[in-house]
């Protein structure tokens, strides 16, 4: 149960952090719990349909090319996609969708929804230590897609004219912010018995990455608690 717990907490904390930065209209409970599920469903549709293709992955002698294969095409491009084909069938039409903050709530609250049950997979399988630091940076990394998703697919609902090339940002951006974090991770790793002093370079290299998601994720929210703010 306590493995349960941390692998759950900062789920629920980020997800409290993100509906209570709502000023204006808050989002209905049931919603927001259907964008939860359909990122549950995005993390059983991404290992059902997406890790058996795993088999066919190639061999790379580069470290370098593995570590970035790795990163784009065997996690961010495939589970981003999910996330956002689920986040698209449950809100793009609904009537709730009706003002710009509420593209990154539902977008989080998905992407919330799949970290969750991955989560619960690798704290329960490695232990608490796995659960601290995965509480600390790969939780809060799902959300901070969720923002950066959400608030393109924003811009795509209330600027038509723009909506073909808002959609595409929202996915592509989402699918960058992923990959280089998970590129970054996954190539210390390798380099890490043989060169270490390289593979300190790249973990600080990724922190300064992390610090620069969690300040634009704050500045999207911010911008779009106050666009909604204004709008009505």
């Amino acid at each position: 149960m306590l493995l349960i717990l941390i692998s759950v907490l900062p789920v629920i904390l980020i997800m409290l952090y993100i509906y209570y930065r709502d000023r204006y209209e808050k989002e209905p409970f049931w919603l927001l719990m259907k964008a939860f599920g359909g990122g549950i469903l995005a993390a059983v549709s991404t290992l059902l349909f997406f890790a058996p293709l795993q088999v066919f992955f190639p061999d790379f002698e580069s470290l370098l090319m593995e570590a970035f294969f790795r990163a784009f095409a065997g996690a961010a491009i495939p589970e981003e996609i999910f996330k956002f084909i689920f986040l698209y069938i449950i809100i793009w039409k609904n009537q709730n969708f009706n003002e710009y903050y509420d593209g990154i709530v539902y977008s989080v609250f998905v992407s919330l929804g799949f970290a969750c049950l991955e989560n619960i997979y690798y704290v329960t399988e490695h232990g608490m230590g796995v659960g601290i630091a995965r509480g600390i940076f790969a939780v809060p990394s799902h959300a901070l897609d969720g923002v950066i998703m959400g608030y393109f697919l924003s811009l795509a609902r209330f600027m038509p004219g723009r909506r073909a090339e808002f959609l595409f940002k929202s996915l592509f951006y989402a699918i960058l912010a992923h990959g280089i974090y998970d590129f970054l991770l996954f190539y210390a790793s390798g380099m890490s018995e043989s060169n270490p002093g390289f593979a300190g370079l790249l973990i600080i290299v990724f922190f300064v990455f992390v610090i620069y998601l969690w300040r634009l994720g704050f500045r999207k929210i911010t911008s779009h608690v106050e666009a909604s703010v204004f709008k009505n």
